[in-house]
């Protein structure tokens, strides 16, 4: 496909509202794209449309195109896909399950649960749709469809996967919320509520915050590594520059609450020697390292995450 190609298939589907009869008028540019080869798919994410504006949501669409010879292979393929990633970032993986089902017209399909407190609802169904609508889609024109399955010409068999990402989310974040004992304090009973977001899914992941020293050049130290992390691809949380004062117990809860794996202090001994103090949500636990260490070890740390 050459770069003119690419740029005029991402311009038609740009600002489209989210549908799957939107997405399938896009199969013969697609197709043009692989030179004709099967399987292909397009895949969109955006907000859908319902007739009641309460009923929007955000949703997630993949229409996969393969031949009627593989597209029961591929169904299969891609729900251990969608139900291998819902449980890589969850904390408690079970919670996120499988059934099958056939639709009024015997067409088969999978949908993916998740177990809330409330009750198993739905975040992502999986079908088979058969020929059906892009025949409908392009009355006359079965030629235009004909994609390439070995050495055959045929009309491509369609899987739907559509999320319900507002759901998504909502059951991560179900997942996440943990209640543990505090360790902070010696009272009885007392627990402490953490957003165990997995690393990957945590929109910040560290905080920078000062504790006991001259202000101002601590802030200017604070500056420094928010940009170097920033410029690294490492979003970054600027507690430092909140002006009202609390103690360290507070900012951990606070950031603990956030899910923010990862909270620097830098103190006077910061500027003595370097070495900054370094929380971990997850643990708990506190280490003291170098400034110049920090960058490398949130980069390896975040990298190391996405491969697990």
């Amino acid at each position: 496909a050459t770069f003119a190609h690419i740029k005029n298939f991402l311009v038609a589907t740009k600002n489209r509202a989210l549908s799957f009869a939107g997405v399938l008028a896009q199969y013969v540019s697609c197709l043009e794209l692989v030179n004709k080869r099967l399987p292909c798919g397009l895949a969109q994410i955006g907000v859908c449309f319902h007739s009641v504006p309460e009923s929007e949501r955000t949703s997630s669409l993949l229409a996969w195109f393969s031949s009627p010879r593989t597209a029961g292979q591929w169904l299969d393929y891609w729900l251990r896909q969608r139900l291998q990633w819902w449980r890589k970032f969850a904390v408690g993986p079970s919670n996120f399950s499988s059934s099958d089902f056939q639709d009024e017209e015997g067409r088969r399909g999978f949908k993916l649960h998740y177990s809330f407190p409330w009750g198993t609802e739905t975040i992502e169904t999986l079908k088979n749709l058969g020929d059906t609508e892009l025949l409908q889609l392009y009355p006359g024109e079965r030629s235009k469809l004909l994609g390439r399955d070995g050495r055959r010409n045929v009309i491509p068999h369609v899987l739907c996967v559509n999320g319900n990402l507002d759901r998504g989310v909502l059951a991560y974040l179900f997942d996440s919320l943990q209640v543990v004992e505090n360790p902070l304090t010696a009272k009885k009973n007392s627990q402490r509520k953490v957003l165990k977001l997995h690393p990957c899914l945590a929109p910040l992941k560290v905080a920078l915050d000062v504790g006991k020293g001259p202000t101002t050049e601590l802030r200017q130290v604070c500056q420094g590594l928010f940009n170097e992390l920033t410029e690294n691809g490492i979003s970054v949380w600027p507690g430092y520059l909140e002006t009202v004062h609390v103690s360290l117990e507070h900012l951990y809860t606070k950031y603990d609450e956030m899910s923010i794996p990862f909270m620097v202090l830098i103190s006077d001994g910061t500027l003595e020697n370097g070495v900054v103090q370094l929380r971990s949500r997850d643990t708990t636990m506190k280490e003291m390292m170098h400034i110049s260490r920090l960058k490398d070890f949130l980069t390896k740390y975040i990298t190391s995450a996405k491969n697990v």
